[in-house]
């Protein structure tokens, strides 16, 4: 019997690895077996193949089965491949045609009984089928993953219930199996979190700017006061601040989802900034990433292209709020473990909110604090100065008199008027930034913003006498720049005045209610 190849893929990160998947069966004992790097949940796909091909009412092979996974040198993990072993053995005990099997990537897990089950990640292993593949790439995956796979474009997508009903279309031709109109149509509209208004915060109107000036360009920011402010319901509130998630950006924020099991199959594709909110318990591998054998996206990454809030933050391990320093400044964090390295895309909004003291009681007379200054200095101190060094904005939350509550209802603005306003200085900073790689302000790099995009010496000034006194770090002067900016886009402006770099200063340095 000849040896019959297909194709699979493998996941690297969120990086789609074309892996081939060869076939044969010949003399020897009988018996199969996988070589090339496989894990044990591959290696227990020998078992599930041999059913679900005896229990699909085929015929399997008495004989010695050797299935290849190339490259050799690259680790294989999950349950994805058995599908295409399946119909590589299929294909050299000659039940299907080998040329027909040759091209496609095939997808998915097998039950006992022949029936296709969804996996993890189709969405980044079809990206990485057509950036390997080329033109006209054909993928064969489940029928619960159909709809994740057809959000690629230019990809024809065959889902299969069964391995029978595969084995049959690749045996007698004809039209491949459609996807059923009722997975393409959601049937259960995701949880939006832009459903929650700014209008719900009430005397709070620099808190609600600075939550503008961030959308507009994906700053960080910094909220201290005590309980009841508002800092939980405003960093809420942030998402329906922000505009739709290109398709681009879509596609990458969805693709780190399907990879951590988090895309729901009736409404796949990620379309709004994500909002991950994790619990101070967590640890430095659930922030972060990692894992003992497959190493999963953390926090940060699933927050990618949205919004990563930290309640109560000087709550968390100091080592875990540090560690949220590297992929700030980078925009991706690299995961290493023995087996090798995997890394994750990490470009989010860090929104941070912290009471001013473990006891979290207001300093008005009536009610004293009874926290002593080393107590607090201790509480505040779990937030280094290198973190804080790279939030934008750090504004004091206070609690709002009956007469402030009453006045601010009169300016309150909800959240479609806001975003319109976002959304224009988004537009403004993209036409500036065209033919560059970055779409906010908050992600030109240093060197560009001393270059094309240095405001004129009289804006900045303001920023001067900061330098000079060393309150006012190197890093600090960037993101007063990246601030000014979005201040000038805000003001229909071409360029930072004086006033937008005074109040980008103010910003950095911390501002009151």
């Amino acid at each position: 019997m000849a040896v019959a190849r297909t194709r699979s893929v493998t996941l690297v990160g969120v990086t789609g690895r074309t892996v081939e998947v060869e076939a044969d069966v010949g003399n020897g004992l009988a018996g199969i077996h996988v070589i090339g790097l496989p894990d044990t949940a591959l290696s227990e796909a020998r078992d599930r193949v041999r059913s679900a091909v005896a229990n699909s009412r085929y015929p399997w092979p008495d004989a010695r089965i050797t299935v290849s996974l190339f490259p050799a040198s690259l680790p294989k993990r999950g349950s994805q491949f058995d599908l295409a072993i399946a119909v590589a053995v299929l294909g050299s005990s000659g039940v299907v045609p080998a040329e027909r099997i040759a091209m496609p990537f095939f997808l998915g897990e097998l039950g006992l009984d022949g029936r296709l089950r969804p996996v993890r990640g189709v969405l980044p292993s079809v990206l990485g089928a057509v950036k390997e593949g080329g033109d006209d790439v054909m993928v064969v995956v489940p029928a619960a993953n159909a709809a994740e796979a057809s959000l690629v474009p230019g990809v024809r997508v065959v889902p299969v219930r069964d391995l029978r009903e595969l084995a049959e279309w690749l045996r007698k031709g004809g039209e491949p199996p459609r996807i059923p109109p009722e997975l393409l149509s959601p049937r259960e509209p995701r949880p939006d979190p832009s459903t929650l208004d700014l209008s719900d915060v009430v005397g709070q109107p620099m808190a609600r700017r600075a939550l503008e000036v961030c959308a507009a360009g994906g700053h960080n920011l910094w909220m201290l006061g005590p309980p009841g402010t508002g800092k939980t319901m405003l960093a809420e509130r942030l998402p329906s601040l922000l505009p739709d998630l290109v398709l681009d950006h879509a596609l990458e924020v969805t693709a780190i989802h399907s990879v951590a099991g988090r895309l729901p199959t009736n409404s796949p594709m990620v379309d709004r900034p994500p909002f991950v909110n994790p619990h101070h318990t967590a640890t430095a591998a659930a922030v972060i990433g990692g894992g003992s054998t497959v190493v999963r996206p953390g926090a940060v990454s699933l927050a990618h292209r949205g919004v990563l809030f930290m309640d109560e933050a000087p709550e968390f391990p100091r080592h875990v709020l540090d560690s949220l320093r590297q992929p700030l400044e980078a925009g991706k964090v690299t995961v290493s473990r023995a087996a090798g390295s995997v890394t994750f895309p990490a470009r989010f909004m860090l929104v941070l909110a912290a009471n001013p003291c473990p006891c979290a009681q207001p300093h008005e007379q009536s009610e004293s604090c009874q926290c002593t200054p080393t107590v607090k200095r201790r509480y505040l101190g779990r937030l280094s100065g290198p973190l804080l060094d790279r939030i934008d904005m750090k504004v004091t939350v206070a609690r709002s008199t009956r007469r402030e509550l009453l006045a601010d209802r009169q300016f309150v603005e909800d959240s479609k008027t806001v975003s319109a306003r976002v959304l224009a200085a988004r537009e403004r900073a993209a036409k500036r930034l065209s033919g560059t790689p970055w779409r906010t302000n908050a992600e030109i790099p240093a060197p560009a913003l001393h270059a094309e995009f240095r405001p004129s010496d009289a804006a900045m000034k303001p920023m001067a006498s900061g330098i000079d006194s060393g309150a006012l770090s190197s890093r600090g002067l960037d993101r007063v720049v990246r601030l000014a900016w979005t201040l000038a886009d805000l003001a229909d402006r071409d360029r930072p005045a004086a006033d937008d770099t005074a109040a980008a200063l103010a910003m950095w340095m911390g501002v009151g209610r």
